[in-house]
């Protein structure tokens, strides 16, 4: 696949997440968007990793890293919204003023 292929496949990507993290309302969708920005930058790493020297891999294991950071957030972020839903009822970002208090 050709380098400008897989750029403007993680641009697109890169700009649904940013589009979808500015414009939810909800928490889940703010979360899967925030995935889709992280795994536009997983394929930029990977990508540049075999471009610039595919006997390294350098950029395939800073992405590993990347996923299991994402993992972790997505399970802790997972955790907070359902705590949240059980209190409050809803998963409405603009709805949530915990910090308020």
């Amino acid at each position: 696949m050709m380098l400008e292929h897989v750029l403007i496949l993680s641009a697109y990507l890169f700009s649904i997440g940013i589009f979808g993290l500015i414009t939810s309302r909800n928490m889940i969708r703010a979360l899967m968007c925030l995935e889709l920005i992280l795994n536009a930058v997983n394929l930029n790493f990977v990508t540049f990793s075999h471009l610039f020297d595919s006997r390294q891999l350098k950029g395939d294991i800073f992405s590993i890293f990347v996923i299991t950071i994402a993992a972790a957030e997505a399970a802790i972020g997972l955790a907070i919204v359902s705590s949240i839903h059980r209190n409050r009822k809803s998963t409405c970002i603009n709805q949530s003023n915990l910090l308020n208090k």
